[in-house]
């Protein structure tokens, strides 16, 4: 029982990776395919031992926490996610269960090409757009508002007649594949770097926090579903579609009302068939219940609704030659053998190479240099390598092995007992120590601005810096000498190195790169132990009380920890000024208390001041409610501060409000210009 409490705890913590990546970075690490998989598996388990489905479960939710550089914005009827259906069998057993449990004969559906954007909902009130937002964890998501009103689709005031009190609609921001490719011509002409695909760059457009740049991005969008409406009621969906078309909303001409189940899939093969004829990608279909009281009657799952359901599309595949293989060493020493391949178009995005993962995938496919290979981008994601097409296999390949020495510092290599990875055994490998600072100075860890993989492959090898801690030993005089260097950049990069001592606990902690430790089990483990020195001092059966952390996870840190090179590696940040701490979520001292920022900060960010309030055990939102208990009022203070004043809640000024956090966190925040910088 052990283990199946273990296993699901394990997907689960993968699937919230999966979903952060997905929804928060727009850089996901797997196929939709994959994720399916792993999904369906969680669960199965979760259906037969009903006593390990914690109530925030991946299979309970709809996606991930919502970044901290915008304001949230709650959506007053949930966004929720869509089952998928994965071929046409699973698109009748959807419908048989519509026929009965609504007992009708035969039902009225709508179907809809599934677009592969960024959902958002646009609220207006009275006719007139006010506010929107992204679909966020399907309960909260970004107000992008002013990023929103850029795009020419979308009326900043509706048109025509019955114009409710209250109108949220949600719909789908899309870049066309033509312009896609405009996009990213414009952007290697500026030497920037060019988007994977249609998706992301719609996602990365969106979330400009400059919405003059967003203004020039080619955005579209699709309105397709209701969220609460007040003054006006509809029968069907298909009414509610017209009257969008009235208001001035762009609806997508492919959308058809389907009479029976053999409509529902003929509509579905004639989508796939128009896939790659289509301006845009889509990646299936979406068919809903038509009448507005029969999805009444089916009501909602946990996380998604009786009445709908996603039909997915086939992977998009094709076939090209491995030209040869090179090997990867990453942070923890496993060697990662990757395929370059002669470059081909697949699914938009011209694909040269492709992970082979491990020896054991590559025996199991039996993968050789100049094999010719189907590869698959399942959900316009991650490539990988399907099959090996041997007919075409040239004379005298030879089977791969990866290499017994490690190709960046010639140490002997490894293969990971019980496990199918292979290490290198050398401590002081470069390649690993690279790439453990990359991830050190990453967003989600210690978040180095300027910090890229050109600049840590100069550091290391000019011999600056042997580990993490040494980052904090540069000066302006050892950086500028070295290439792509000047005044100015040298003394960013010091900034914001400096800047990093303050990061959060559960920051430092990810930094640390501890093995099968993500994002999400570092605010797990910051929370639970409140110091890095507690959770170094902490044993496997205190660990493995946390719902969160199986068995693996345990020893990972606890076999981190008891690594004397890791041990002085902390003592060395401690040195630096980095030992941050944060009171235990039961005992935090702005425990429930809720926390509202209007108007400009002058001595901190918003970023930051989120950050006190969440190391306190305190919650940031973005907009005024009864149960607000303060509201933090800056520089031109809007309509938040009105609203605070009406519902008597307790207003204080930016100094305010760091008094407030020193007297319950012990101790003096400082201002940015206070910092010493060099």
């Amino acid at each position: 029982m052990k283990q199946i409490e273990e296993k699901i705890r394990d997907l689960q913590n993968r699937l919230r990776d999966h979903n952060y990546r997905y929804y928060i970075l727009d850089n996901p690490t797997i196929s939709d395919a994959e994720y399916d998989k792993l999904f369906r598996e969680l669960q199965e388990l979760e259906k037969a031992y009903p006593q390990f489905a914690d109530t925030d479960s991946p299979t309970k939710r709809v996606g991930t926490v919502v970044l901290d550089a915008f304001d949230s914005l709650a959506h007053r009827i949930p966004m929720l996610s869509l089952a998928n259906a994965l071929n046409e069998s699973e698109l009748r057993e959807f419908y048989h269960r519509i026929v009965k449990n609504t007992e009708k004969p035969k039902i009225e559906l709508v179907g809809e090409p599934k677009l592969d954007g960024l959902g958002v909902e646009l609220i207006y009130e009275n006719g007139v757009f006010t506010a929107g937002a992204t679909r966020g964890d399907g309960y909260t998501g970004e107000d992008i508002t002013e990023n929103l009103k850029t795009i020419r689709q979308i009326p900043l005031r509706l048109q025509g007649h019955l114009i409710p009190k209250l109108l949220e609609v949600r719909g789908e921001v899309i870049i066309s594949e033509e312009n896609f490719i405009r996009l990213n011509k414009e952007r290697e002409a500026e030497e920037e770097k060019l988007f994977a695909n249609p998706r992301n760059a719609a996602a990365g457009s969106l979330r400009q926090l400059d919405s003059r740049i967003t203004a020039r991005r080619p955005l579209e969008v699709f309105i397709y579903a209701p969220g609460k409406i007040e003054g006006l009621e509809f029968e069907t969906h298909t009414a509610f579609i017209n009257q969008l078309k009235a208001w001035g909303f762009r609806i997508n001409p492919l959308n058809k009302l389907l009479h029976s189940e053999e409509e529902m899939i003929s509509y579905f093969h004639e989508m796939e068939a128009q896939r790659e004829k289509l301006p845009y990608d889509i990646d299936g279909v979406v068919i809903k219940v038509n009448t507005f009281s029969l999805q009444k009657t089916l009501g909602m799952r946990t996380r998604t609704p009786r009445w709908a359901i996603a039909g997915k599309f086939k992977a998009r595949r094709e076939i090209t030659q491995i030209e040869s293989i090179d090997v990867q060493v990453g942070r923890s020493g496993v060697l990662t053998p990757v395929a370059n391949l002669k470059p081909v178009q697949l699914a938009g995005v011209l694909v040269r190479r492709v992970t082979l993962h491990n020896q054991d995938e590559i025996d199991r496919k039996d993968i050789r240099v100049y094999d010719w290979v189907i590869i698959e981008r399942a959900g316009d994601v991650i490539p990988k390598v399907i099959k090996v097409i041997t007919e075409r296999r040239p004379k005298n390949t030879k089977p791969y092995h990866l290499p017994d020495t490690c190709p960046v510092c010639g140490a002997r290599v490894q293969r990971v007992e019980g496990g199918v990875a292979v290490k290198c055994v050398h401590r002081d490998c470069p390649a690993q120590l690279k790439t453990g600072i990359q991830h050190f100075a990453s967003k989600l860890a210690m978040n180095i601005e300027g910090l890229g993989e050109k600049i840590v492959d100069q550091l290391v090898d000019e011999g600056l810096i042997a580990s993490v801690a040494d980052l904090y030993t540069l000066d302006y005089h050892s950086l500028v000498p070295l290439d792509r260097f000047a005044e100015k950049s040298a003394r960013k990069l010091l900034v914001s190195i400096q800047g990093s001592t303050t990061r959060s606990l559960a920051h430092v902690i990810y930094a640390l790169g501890i093995p099968n430790i993500g994002e999400y089990l570092a605010r797990v483990l910051a929370e639970q132990f409140g110091s890095v020195d507690a959770l170094m001092n902490t044993n496997i059966d205190t660990l493995t009380a946390i719902d969160d952390i199986g068995e693996i996870v345990a020893e990972s840190i606890v076999n981190f920890a008891a690594d004397t090179d890791n041990r002085a590696m902390i003592d060395a940040l401690k040195k630096h000024g980095i030992n941050p701490r944060t009171d235990r979520r039961e005992s935090a001292p702005l425990k429930n208390k809720i926390f509202v920022f209007s108007g400009t900060l002058s001595t901190l960010t918003r970023d930051e001041a989120k950050e006190m309030v969440r190391d306190l055990g305190g919650k940031a939102s973005g907009s005024v409610s009864a149960k607000t208990d303060y509201l933090i009022a800056g520089e031109a203070a809007g309509s938040k501060l009105d609203d605070a004043k009406a519902l008597n809640i307790t207003i204080l000024t930016e100094q305010e409000f760091i008094v407030l956090v020193q007297e319950y966190s012990g101790s003096p925040q400082k201002p940015k210009e206070q910092l010493k910088l060099f």
